[in-house]
């Protein structure tokens, strides 16, 4: 299974809604909206909803280990056991240094996993890019969980991001995220370039979650 774009990619986080049987409930509904909907789940529930759901399931964590004494570490043959497609690298939350971020996009792809790396800015969004990840995901932490839409309150950054892929050469689809819940978010995001976005509490603590997915799939996927 291989992520399509548009792509809308539901990070669970480790919210109190989409933890345990509320995890794979909100997997449930993602599936129901798109089978191209992909879901970020905590570690604890990844194996579970991966092989119970027919959609794209992403590990939020992976760390640059080989099999042994890492007590407390994520084991990227452990995800590729466990059913993902690849892992989210780098988010903001989760930040890594470039050259492990390099040697993970490289164990992944050794692996068949798919690597979803977060940048915070357009510098290091040309930098990440240049390392041939499947996807660049672009974040202003600032706006992560705000409720402020970047394609509103940022949208040069979007295209900046898109620009510097562009320029260092990269096919690399880049991703936005940080304070999108609406689908005329979604929209506006394609439109500047981007070819989907990251999205978390906007759907996470939402409410009716399966309504905002659908809206936010009507400006991206085919249900």
């Amino acid at each position: 299974m291989t992520m399509k774009t548009p792509l809308v990619l539901v990070n669970f986080k480790t919210y109190t809604e989409a933890t345990g049987k509320k995890a794979y409930a909100l997997a449930e509904s993602c599936e129901k909206v798109s089978k191209e909907i992909a879901v970020a789940p905590q570690l604890s529930d990844i194996r579970y909803i991966a092989e119970n759901v027919e959609i794209p399931v992403l590990a939020q964590h992976v760390d640059a280990i080989t099999p042994g004494s890492h007590t407390g570490f994520v084991l990227p043959e452990a995800l590729k056991d466990a059913g993902v497609v690849g892992s989210l690298i780098n988010h903001s939350e989760h930040r890594l240094r470039l050259d492990i971020v390099e040697e993970l996009i490289q164990k992944l792809s050794t692996l068949g996993l798919e690597s979803v790396v977060c940048s915070n800015n357009i510098t290091t969004t040309a930098a990440i890019a240049a390392l041939r990840p499947n996807f660049v995901a672009i974040e202003p932490p600032e706006l992560i969980g705000s409720g402020v839409s970047i394609s509103d309150a940022q949208p040069e950054i979007i295209e900046g991001a898109v620009r510097a892929v562009k320029d260092v050469g990269a096919k690399v689809p880049v991703l936005c995220g940080a304070g999108v819940t609406k689908g005329a978010d979604v929209k506006k995001a394609i439109e500047l370039g981007a070819e989907g976005v990251l999205v978390a509490s906007g759907v996470v603590k939402a409410k009716d979650p399966e309504k905002v997915l659908k809206e936010l799939a009507s400006y991206a996927l085919v249900p």
